[in-house]
Order: C-alpha cells, then structure tokens, then sequence
C-alpha cells in the first residue's frame, strides 16, 4: 500500500479532472464529409490522429503518425506484413549477391498516380537521394548505402558501403517510399510536394495543415480497386474531442483513447475499443552535456528512482502498459529479457543520491518539455519529482512545436517522448547513443557504447550482434542517457462501420481496414 499511497489523493483528483473534460468536449461536427458512407453511396474512411504529417516527402519526415498516412500514397520494394515479416512490395523478388549487395527484381505493370511507368531508374533516384542528401530526417537510416545500379528496366542492384545486416529493414520502413523520379526531374521537388504521386493505393487530393489529409482511390492500383473511395485522416490534438467526435459519428476510429474514456466508449451501442501492445516506449531524454545539471549521474539515478512507474501505468494509463528498464521490447532483434518487466522505484534513495550531489538544500531545477499529447504523463511525473525534492518546471508544446524543437535538437535538461521501432531492431533505438548522433541532444559519449554500436551496425553474425545490443543496454540502464517508463499500448475507438485490427507498427493501411458488412 505503502507503494501506491501518493495517488491516493492527487492522481484521483487528476482522473476526476480528465473524466469531466472528456465528458464536457463539444463536437467540432464536420460529419457531412467524415461518415463511413456518405448520401452519394461512396465509401469513405476517417481516421483521427493526435499529430499532423510533418510534411507529403517520406524521406523527410520523422514521426510513426506521418509513416502510417504516408504508407497509403507511396509504396516500398518490400513490405511488413501484420506479424512483421517481409513481404514483396514493388520488389516481386531479392536475393544477396555479396555481403555488400542485394539484388532487387521489381514489379512490372506499375504505374505512378500520373501515369508514369515505375522502373529501376525511380528505384536509383529514390534511394540514392535519401542516402546522400544529409538534410532530409530519414537520411541516418540510408546514409551507408552506396550506390543503387540499374541492370535492366526492372532489376536494381543495391550496393552498400560495408555489409549492413539490416538493408531490408530500411527498405520496408519510412524513408524508402518510392519517388516518381520524372516527374520531379522534370517539375521539381516543391511542385511534387504541392502535388505528391506514388504508387500506393490511395491518390493525395487536399493537406490542410493540421487540420486534415484527403486521399482518393487509385484505379489503376496493381492490386486491385482500393476498398475505399476516401480516406481521410484527421488532426485532433485534444483526445477528449477525438472522443466526442468518436461518439457522434463523424469518425470511425479515433487514435491515443485515453484510459478514462474507455468505459464510456463500450457503453455506446455501435462503438467499442479494441487494443494492441505497440513498439512504442514512454520515456525521458537527459542531456548529458557539460554545464548541465542532468550531467551528474547521480541526478539521473535519482530521477530514475523517484518515479514510480507501475503507479502511472496502474492510474494514468490504466493498466494499458508494461514496466521496463529498455526500450528494446519483445519482438524487436536484441532484446534483453532480463530488463523488460522490470522497474526501480525508491524515493528514499532518490533524496540520498540528490543530498550526495549536493543539494542539500533546495534541489535541482530541471525543464521538462513534452508534447501535449502526453501531458497528463508528464504532470504526474513532475508532480513526483517535486515530491524528493526537484524544482520542475512544465513545457507543455503542441505536436507541431515539439517537433520542431525536437529536430532541432534545442530541448534543455530532458523532454519525454514515446519512441518507437520502425526497424525492429536495437539499433532503432540506441545509435542516437552514437557520439555525432547524441551531439547536440544529449551529448551522450561512452567509448565502450561507442565501439559495440559501431561494430553492431555491420556485423552479419546474428548471434554476436545480439549480444552487443544486450551489453548496450546494460550499460546504458546504468548510464540513464534515458529514463524508460513503460511499453505503451495502442487504445483506439472505433465505429460500428468499420472492421479494426491494430497492429504493433501503429501503420494505418486502410486496405487492411474493412468496411463493415
């Protein structure tokens, strides 16, 4: 009891807060061109987000809500099916020719949405430009390929710069969307943001930044005619009026449902919530850099330690998640089980650790920055680090904001973020340990990290490439660059129009969503 007895009070008065905003949000309307089938007799799919797109370029975006609208216009060589397994794409077939190239045997009788034929030489441009151009977001994951060389009109060879175990990874992931290479040589790049062509099954028709994206039905798809005339997706920061929204009809499934809401959801004929553990880990960044009071590993472990990470996920998040010491979780290659499940929680020890620092007297002041789609995490995070003894100081940003702040690397002390893992993979989550990549971040630098991450990333040896992941974390659960605070859960509402399955990725394929009969 003696665990749990600061939510008594102030997390029950926090739910009773949430409960009442949920109940009081007023319906933005806008169900005329938002229900799942309109008087016209088209069918239309309305997905509400918490975040934008940050822009129609898949190589220069940052974020799993991008990638799960974007997944729809452009499509990649190779896909993830729902278990994560590659599956062909635009590539029919690959194979491995060398420890440095793959070779790629594309789909024939493709076209992009303006007609243009899709062949190898879109391949090349495509994957060269997100690999040499180190402006663009997703340029990390490519940068160590080479060269891509057309053998024929549908065959591509992709050579890297040293083996990469994780070549196919990259290439069914954001970043490897494939580009319509005439048109932008001929138009330019603006022109094709303003009017974006893939090859995906859904045409791009209207952006209103932070409002909403239109897609329109590809005819000509090579798979077939698309289940759904429109697909539009909505931004709607606030998750009470995803909720309303929900309720009213003028969306079929609303992301980010919080716990509070849930009952009140199932209580409504035609609605319900369906759920699915995701990659997604909930935590704080610390930056490391000199000066800064996150510097001393002392104060890490006391913000580590003052957190009672169980009380949130058993309150806040109403149980819809799971304790960990990693950000690798299950299912994801170079996952230590040894850390997962696990939690430390001691604010004794915390206030000990805080007077060997030297606060002997009033404690450290920290910004804690965060996006507002997870603010009531980090209130009650804040609420518990002022409790042994820190002065914290609440950034709340909206979605576009933090973003902004958080690609410019320009957050001071720590900001809490849910990471996820588009590769599947450790190195997802741990080569923003790398020295240039922490630089300007967190300005994380331990040589030992260093050597076993750099070896990692072209080490084919499978075997001993886990084992550099597991040591990674080890260190790192000791060094606290992050204070992980729980595998996060999807919670989605949906409609009685729709038939639903969440997957782990958090993508939105709308050919995998079904209208309901």
């Amino acid at each position: 009891m003696n665990r749990h007895k600061w939510f008594t009070s102030g997390i029950t008065l926090l739910i009773a807060v949430m409960i009442l905003a949920g109940c009081g949000a007023p319906s933005t309307g806008g169900s005329k061109d938002t229900a799942t089938s309109t008087s016209t007799g088209s069918k239309v799919l309305t997905i509400a987000n918490a975040t934008d797109i940050e822009s129609f370029d898949p190589h220069n975006n940052n974020n799993t809500a991008s990638e799960a609208v974007l997944v729809n216009v452009f499509d990649y060589l190779l896909k993830n099916d729902s278990q994560q397994k590659k599956v062909p794409g635009l590539a029919t077939s690959w194979e491995k020719v060398n420890d440095t190239t793959w070779r790629f045997h594309l789909r024939e009788g493709v076209t992009f949405h303006n007609g243009d034929p899709f062949t190898a030489e879109d391949v090349k441009y495509t994957i060269e430009r997100v690999a040499k151009d180190n402006t663009l977001k997703q340029n990390s994951y490519f940068k160590n390929i080479k060269e891509v060389k057309v053998v024929d009109e549908h065959t591509a060879d992709i050579i890297t710069d040293g083996p990469d175990p994780l070549l196919l990874n990259r290439l069914s992931k954001m970043g490897a969307g494939i580009l319509p290479s005439k048109y932008i040589e001929k138009n330019g790049i603006e022109a094709f943001l303003k009017n974006p062509i893939g090859t995906g099954p859904y045409k791009f028709s209207q952006w209103i930044k932070d409002d909403r994206v239109v897609l329109v039905k590809n005819d000509k798809y090579y798979e077939g005619q698309p289940k759904w005339d429109q697909v539009v997706f909505r931004s709607i920061p606030e998750a009470s009026t995803r909720v309303s929204e929900l309720l009213a009809g003028s969306i079929d499934i609303a992301s980010g449902i919080p716990s509070t809401d849930i009952e009140r959801i199932q209580g409504e004929d035609g609605k319900k919530i369906v759920k699915a553990p995701i990659q997604r880990v909930l935590q704080l960044i610390l930056r490391q850099s000199q000066g800064s009071v996150t510097a001393d590993s002392k104060v890490r472990e006391a913000i580590d330690l003052a957190i009672d990470k169980k009380g949130i996920v058993d309150s806040i998040a109403g149980g819809a998640g799971i304790v960990t010491r990693t950000s690798v979780t299950p299912g994801n290659f170079g996952a230590d089980p040894s850390l997962y499940e696990k939690t430390l929680y001691d604010p004794t020890k915390a206030k000990e650790l805080l007077k060997q620092a030297g606060y002997t007297g009033e404690g450290p002041a920290l910004t804690l920055s965060v996006s507002s789609i997870y603010k009531e995490y980090a209130e009650v995070v804040a609420a518990m680090l002022n409790k042994e003894g820190f002065k914290i100081k609440l950034d709340v940003l909206e979605p576009s904001a933090f973003s902004e702040r958080y690609s410019s690397k320009s957050f001071k002390e720590m900001f809490m973020i849910g990471i996820g893992n588009s590769l599947f993979d450790a190195s997802n989550n741990y080569n923003r340990y790398l020295l240039e990549e922490a630089k300007g971040e967190t300005d994380y630098n331990n040589p030992k990290v260093e050597k076993l991450l750099q070896h990692a990333l072209t080490n084919l040896d499978t075997a001993s490439r886990e084992k550099e992941y597991q040591q990674v974390q080890q260190i790192l659960a000791e060094d606290r660059p992050a204070v992980y605070l729980f595998q996060m859960e999807g919670i989605y509402g949906t409609g009685n129009g729709v038939n639903f399955q969440p997957r782990s990725d958090e993508m939105f394929y709308a050919e995998d969503i079904t209208p309901a009969k």
